[in-house]
């Protein structure tokens, strides 16, 4: 079954935040908003509470094309050097190097995450 259909909601209303699969840090906390569980594509809020620093995770690649906006705070990727605020975008195809962050303030992160079939 493909994502399903929702109409505007208020997403704490209706989802949990629960912890990330594989985060080392145990910090992270994550929104899962729709996904497909046939393909694994999913849409999530993401949580870095103030103090997060995501280093035991090591830089990250994924196999899917990942979509990410900053909606509150600022996350610092620690291997660029580079700190990104509220309003940032990112798109990142499968492969891309990324991380790891910290975010001295906290930081919501809401992210797309899917597969391209093959051309």
């Amino acid at each position: 079954m493909p994502k399903p259909e929702i109409e505007f909601v208020e997403p704490a209303s209706v989802f949990d935040w629960r912890p990330v699969a594989g985060d080392l840090t145990g910090l992270l906390r994550e929104m899962i908003l729709s996904e497909d569980p046939e393909t694994g594509d999913y849409s999530r809020l993401l949580s870095f509470p103030p103090g997060t620093d995501t280093s035991p995770n090591g830089t990250l690649r994924h196999d899917t094309w990942e979509e990410v906006v900053i909606l509150e705070g600022s996350i610092t990727d620690l291997r660029l050097g580079e700190e990104f605020g509220a309003g940032y975008y990112a798109c990142r195809p499968p492969g891309m190097a990324h991380g790891p962050w910290i975010a001295p303030d906290g930081a919501v992160t809401f992210e797309i995450r899917y597969r391209r079939p093959p051309p």
